[in-house]
């Protein structure tokens, strides 16, 4: 019976300076490229939340909603409007542009834990952002008046980032 797994034709393993051969990697986690279910996973961080148990991949989800929650608010929010009249536009330009920046950075975090490949993850990144959408991006909670002055009327809004 052959135990090769097919590679037979491959190059012997060659010895690295500290002695051990290059092949045995022991403490290497799989790199899932198909969506998978379970609790023992790495999100964002080597180790994180890993082999940590039940509590720990549970606190990682709620990260990963919070993060994509808090893009949507980013999305939506009027804070260029919290510095008055008066500002110069040189001031509101870098806090527009601070704020775009804190966004893109938010949401390719959300974006490297999806490619976690983790079912579990996935799902929470889209709870998170399907609810700040609904709280601060849809017509639930806006009044009438603003929804007649805000130019973004389209259905759904435009991806931007």
């Amino acid at each position: 019976m052959n135990h090769g797994h097919g590679m037979e034709g491959m190059a012997p393993t060659s010895q690295s300076t500290n002695g051990t051969s290059g092949m045995h990697h022991h403490n290497m986690m799989m790199m899932h490229m198909t969506f998978f279910w379970g609790n023992i996973t790495e999100i964002l961080f080597s180790g994180w939340p890993g082999r940590q148990g039940a509590c720990m991949y549970a606190l990682a989800l709620i990260f990963i909603f919070v993060l994509a929650f808090l893009v949507e608010w980013l999305s939506h929010s009027r804070l260029i409007k919290l510095l008055g009249e008066g500002s110069s536009n040189v001031l509101a330009g870098v806090v527009q542009t601070l704020l775009h920046a804190i966004r893109v950075g938010l949401a390719y975090l959300v974006m490297l834990a999806v490619m976690s490949f983790n079912g579990g993850v996935f799902l929470m990144a889209v709870a998170g952002h399907a609810l700040g959408f609904l709280l601060f991006g849809s017509r639930v909670y806006k009044k009438s008046t603003e929804m007649l002055l805000d130019d973004n009327t389209s259905d759904p809004p435009p991806m931007a980032c």
